[in-house]
């Protein structure tokens, strides 16, 4: 017991801000909110004592999002790379190297085409850590799509679509012209071989020449030189890792088009390192993910983000498998575990888990199938984007909780979490500001099942004392629906609760039915009532959070963005309680929108079947043909390149309030896709605009 507390002791102690009186901090601004860095991805290196670091941030001047690579060794944080288009590094196994994915524009890659809106390809570039300046290594039209590291790092594996060659290109403009061939004119992927010192010498003499040419360029395929081919795909491929041993090839298979439109588009393959025929491994209705192979080289562990890996499809949580490479196999880890399997990586002895348990997602381990997870963090708060690398005990990751913004960490082991050392302060100013408090918040739903959520106070309210009654709300709705709100700092146009809160709003974050972390029980529960069974919890929520004299009645707003946006659009329908609503993305009918998705059984899977197979469903879960009840006064935006919710959706809801008088604004995103993801000042313009709104008809009382 004493050991215990002195444990927590420690971690409360580590992970702790000093104390600074609220009233001397200053207020969170809208620009040092949007001026936050995230983190894509934490590699270590093969020693474990060094980190390469993605970073993602906001270029106001470019106006793109800057991905640029850092890596702290000895102590010191360095910027890698500063192209601003640079990702996904991996170092190799001798820790010489680090090989990346880059946007750059540069001689490779460089189409031909003088079309400005065409984007540069993908290609794999290295660079030392010691020093000097990035280079490429394969070169093309093409994106690269996947690579990996040979375990003697002298080959880098990658896979990207099948070349044509200059001619066959020629060929196809010629006949089309600028005519789209939907789906007939796909084609798959190609796996190659790349001896790294031969790209190296490659590049070394090609920097001295002018004038490079290699053959006859109507006639060689749009190809990196010296590249070997190994195998064919009809599908995408999006991951590819080698076994320990290096004898073999795993990766998981999409469709071409990455749309979600048949279970066995997205499976995984092993082959032979050598070359040969991929042979397919999973044969189910999941979705996997994240494959690592296991130290036994038989073994291949993957998650499934969506699905199931026996029987019909179910949108089940995120679980830990693996498969026997051999037999095919497959085995879930811990079974018993309620929760989500947000992150892995493999120790020397164990795998490490990130695991989210209601509004916590905290790391635990596992050393066998049958085995229970094991916690090993105690500080509460939101664990992510971890590594670690063979015959090092080091563990490098990303945390966060309300009152502290991400950060990356550095601990000894996997037993000292909790002792870690953050290694990067880019968020320095945000964790400076006057940041919110918040605490879970459960209420029972009209079956009597617990509901749970989060609330996040206004800087400066503390939960539970005399102040803290009687607020000004905000409901915020996550998306998904299979995701969660937490004990997490969120900073981007998406998960902007804290702002929102730093402006008077008492924010309720609800994870109704559908959400992860409370089992797969309670996940589909949505089914088939895909709007109006967490419609239910959260309007319960809303009249319980009055009921307890938190919420004031009198001012109640609500909000999302994608499924956030359908349950925004689908409950103004519902009551007329709320004073303002900011939807974004989110579809008001469900038919056009199963046929634009680009997850269409999933879709299906939520309603009970195609819009034929359940049409009175589709018709009674769609906030359309209630729309003539709305009142409240709504604010919409949408990406104007959308497929996941189409943005003719969008449209349609602002047409029908338009008719029935109802005060609504309409923003549309120009090029932009469902994760706003071009252009930083889309973000930043839509949530000024939703705060606005909220507090022009939430009626926020002066002084909020």
């Amino acid at each position: 017991m004493r050991m215990q507390r002195v444990a927590l002791v420690v971690a409360v102690l580590f992970f702790s801000a000093v104390s600074v009186l609220a009233q001397a901090k200053n207020k969170l601004t809208l620009d040092d909110f949007f001026n936050s860095v995230g983190f894509r991805s934490v590699e270590l290196s093969p020693d474990g004592n060094s980190v390469v670091i993605a970073t993602e941030r906001a270029d106001w001047d470019q106006q793109i999002f800057r991905t640029d690579l850092w890596l702290y060794r000895d102590g010191s944080l360095i910027q890698l790379t500063q192209s601003g288009h640079d990702s996904d590094p991996k170092w190799s196994p001798d820790g010489k190297w680090i090989a990346f994915l880059s946007e750059r524009k540069s001689g490779a890659g460089k189409s031909d085409d003088s079309d400005s809106d065409s984007k540069d390809a993908s290609q794999i570039y290295l660079i030392s850590p010691h020093g000097g300046e990035a280079f490429p290594i394969t070169r093309g039209e093409e994106d690269v799509h996947a690579f990996s590291w040979s375990t003697d790092y002298q080959t880098i594996y990658y896979a990207t679509r099948q070349p044509w060659t200059k001619t066959q290109k020629d060929d196809y403009k010629q006949q089309w012209k600028d005519v789209i061939e939907y789906r007939t004119a796909e084609r798959g992927d190609a796996i190659f071989a790349l001896t790294v010192a031969d790209a190296i010498t490659r590049h070394a003499a090609e920097s001295t020449r002018v004038d490079k040419k290699e053959g006859e360029p109507e006639k060689q395929p749009d190809l990196t030189p010296g590249a070997r081919p190994l195998a064919a795909s009809p599908l995408r491929i999006d991951d590819l890792v080698i076994s320990p041993d290096g004898a073999k090839l795993a990766f998981v298979s999409n469709a071409i088009n990455q749309r979600q439109e048949k279970y066995e588009d997205v499976e995984l393959y092993v082959l032979d390192a050598k070359g040969g025929q991929p042979r397919r491994l999973t044969h189910n209705e999941g979705i996997e993910g994240r494959p690592h192979w296991a130290s036994d080289n038989q073994h291949l562990f993957f998650t499934i983000g969506q699905g199931d890996v026996s029987g019909p499809y179910h949108d089940l949580q995120p679980h830990l498998y693996w498969v026997d490479t051999d037999d095919g196999k497959i085995e879930q880890w811990d079974k018993s575990f309620i929760g989500a399997i947000e992150h892995y990586s493999l120790t020397d002895n164990s795998v490490l888990t990130a695991g989210r348990l209601g509004t916590e997602v905290q790391m635990y381990d596992i050393a066998k199938p049958t085995d229970k997870l094991r916690r090993v963090t105690t500080t509460p708060g939101t664990y992510a984007q971890f590594s670690t690398v063979p015959h090092s005990t080091k563990v490098a990751f990303v945390y966060s909780n309300l009152g502290k913004p991400e950060e990356v960490y550095l601990a000894d082991s996997s037993d000292k979490l909790d002792q870690a050392r953050p290694i990067t302060s880019f968020n320095k100013k945000l964790a400076e500001s006057d940041l919110p408090q918040g605490k879970p918040y459960q209420w029972k739903a009209d079956d009597g099942t617990t509901v749970e959520g989060m609330l996040i106070y206004p800087p400066g309210i503390e939960p539970g004392k005399p102040e803290a009654k009687h607020l000004p709300m905000f409901t915020l709705i996550h998306g998904g629906p299979t995701d969660a709100d937490g004990n997490h700092f969120g900073a981007d146009w998406y998960d902007w609760a804290s702002l929102a809160a730093a402006n008077g709003w008492l924010v309720f974050r609800p994870n109704y039915r559908g959400s992860t972390g409370y089992g797969d029980k309670f996940l589909m529960q949505i089914v088939p009532q895909i709007v109006s069974r967490p419609g239910k919890d959260i309007l319960e929520g809303v009249d319980a959070l009055v009921k307890d004299g938190i919420a004031d009645p009198d001012h109640l707003t609500i909000g999302g963005y994608s499924y956030g946006g359908y349950m925004t659009n689908w409950l103004i329908t519902q009551t007329t309680r709320f004073k303002a609503a900011v939807t974004g993305a989110g579809a008001v009918e469900h038919i056009g929108n199963w046929g634009n998705d680009d997850m269409t059984y999933d879709d299906a899977y939520f309603l009970g079947g195609r819009p034929w197979e359940a049409q009175q469903r589709y018709h009674d879960e769609a906030a359309i043909f209630q729309i003539d009840k709305v009142k409240t006064p709504t604010h919409m935006v949408g990406g104007g390149a959308d497929i996941r919710v189409a943005v003719l959706e969008d449209y349609l809801l602002e047409h029908a309030l338009y008719s029935l008088g109802v005060p609504n604004k309409l923003l549309i995103f120009p090029g932009e896709g469902h994760s706003l993801g071009k252009n930083p000042w889309h973000g930043k313009i839509k949530v000024r605009e939703e705060l606005k709104w909220l507090e022009k008809y939430g009626g926020v009382p002066a002084g909020n």
